[in-house]
């Protein structure tokens, strides 16, 4: 059953009355309405199409948060083979918001990890919602370094509201396991890629997108702190989301033209939850030009060149 957001009910109504003239049509009763049924048709397609043309930063935020929006569990199902997860960071334990390992990209052995949010209610509670502890930063870092050791390239997925803030993740080192992970992704020897599919979110989404190529699919968000953050700390009202999101330019489109990313992944229309094969085919072969754009430099390029990426961040504004 598709799931709509709330800024889509008119398309909502549109497709409502396909699916009854569907049904109708189906029961071959000896009505043509075919014809009536295009028509419907062409002109629920038009509102779905105009309607995610024009979407605001905060409507991006809700598609971006869309629960049938293809998670890394769909990435890596679709897009990998053989793929072998690695467990744990070997000082604490296991964390499954990030979930990594090695497999084959059309054929070649790459390290692959991402934050895992989940489907339904009991593997977004095994996952976290995708926010990881600092056991789960530091198990990118070994997977990374791992990598690195084998010459393998590297390849990030994306989507999460941010690392874990409770107190536990504090007390273990949450700020340091983030930029050991960026310092560790910074300094790699062999490509690394990545792609935000879904939420970009802070230091939970650095430390394992500091890369040589950062994509991004075109309605996901990627932001130093979530809108609802953003706003209870800049005016005390969290009510104030949709300010904040329109203000901090978060959009792939903005961060396109501010230098924060390379490429932004079309989607299918009406987003990624509408068409999860097309949107996992597109994240697919953007990340296949990405890797073969760098599959020629050496070590020391691919380290200087993607040092430069982030440190000319700023300089287009």
């Amino acid at each position: 059953m598709r799931f709509y957001l709330d800024f889509e009910k008119p398309v909502a109504e549109l497709e409502t009355k396909v699916e009854e003239l569907r049904a109708l049509a189906s029961k071959g009763d000896g009505v043509s309405i075919g014809e009536e049924l295009a028509k419907l048709e062409a002109k629920a397609a038009k509102a779905l199409a105009d309607l995610y043309a024009a979407l605001t930063p905060w409507q991006k935020i809700q598609v971006a948060r869309h629960p049938q929006r293809p998670h890394f569990s769909d990435y890596v199902r679709l897009l990998f083979d053989e793929f072998t997860p690695l467990a744990g960071d070997r000082a604490f334990g296991e964390d499954a918001a990030i979930v990594g390992g090695f497999a084959r990209f059309r054929g070649e052995p790459v390290c692959v990890m991402g934050q895992e949010k989940g489907s339904d209610t009991s593997s977004r509670l095994a996952h976290n919602f995708g926010m990881a502890r600092p056991e789960g930063y530091r198990k990118a870092a070994r997977l990374m370094d791992l990598a690195d050791r084998f010459g393998l390239p590297v390849v990030s997925l994306v989507d999460t509201a941010g690392a874990f803030p409770g107190i536990d993740a504090e007390e273990r080192g949450q700020a340091e396991a983030i930029a050991r992970s960026t310092e560790v992704s910074l300094s790699l020897g062999v490509p690394n890629v990545a792609v935000v599919v879904g939420e970009g979110g802070s230091g939970g989404a650095i430390a394992i997108a500091t890369c040589n190529k950062v994509l991004m699919l075109e309605h996901a968000v990627y932001t130093v702190a979530s809108p609802e953050a953003s706003a209870s700390i800049l005016w005390r009202d969290a009510t104030k989301a949709q300010d904040a999101a329109t203000s901090m330019k978060i959009t792939a489109q903005d961060l396109l033209k501010f230098g924060i990313i390379d490429v932004i992944v079309a989607e299918p229309p009406g987003g990624a939850h509408r068409d999860p094969q097309a949107a996992v085919t597109a994240v697919g072969e953007a990340i296949d030009h990405a890797l073969a754009g760098l599959g020629n430099m050496s070590r020391a390029q691919i380290v200087d060149a993607r040092a430069e990426k982030f440190l000319s961040i700023g300089r287009k504004i």
